[in-house]
């Protein structure tokens, strides 16, 4: 009869211990997937040349949010990315003693966000002829 009565809090200890670390790891995997975007200054330093294709550029940064032509009828793609970090952190505390207990918490949260602009201009061959990039954080 005791044995059943601490496997089963045995059992318990274990769901929630597990449950928590299955959350963590969600929330790690989401925000994986998020930064695992290819639009960084990274890429665009690394990857984009002049005299490279549109199909190349495309390639290497995905689709642009703008396509527009200067004055002379070129193409020039726009890549416009905003992101958020929000970080949120708490912590909480519950303690007894026989008929007495005490429950506390704790937390904080930051948020940024950063801005990065990528201007690609092709030539009449539909080539890139030049490119340029800005990125902000606040």
């Amino acid at each position: 009869m005791v044995r059943n009565g601490i496997m089963a809090i045995l059992v318990i200890c274990c769901a929630v211990f597990f449950t928590g670390c299955a959350a963590t790891r969600h929330a790690a995997d989401t925000q994986e997937g998020l930064q695992g975007n290819k639009l960084t200054v990274g890429t665009v330093q690394k990857e984009i040349k002049k005299g490279m294709s549109g199909a190349e550029v495309a390639a290497a940064l995905g689709s642009p949010n703008i396509v527009s032509t200067d004055e002379q009828g070129r193409e020039v793609w726009i890549y416009d990315k905003i992101s958020t970090d929000r970080v949120q952190s708490e912590s909480s505390g519950y303690g007894t003693l026989i008929l007495f207990g005490y429950r506390g918490s704790a937390g904080s949260s930051s948020t940024s966000q950063q801005t990065l602009t990528i201007i690609i201009k092709f030539d009449n061959d539909k080539k890139v002829r030049d490119f340029a990039y800005h990125t902000s954080r606040f």
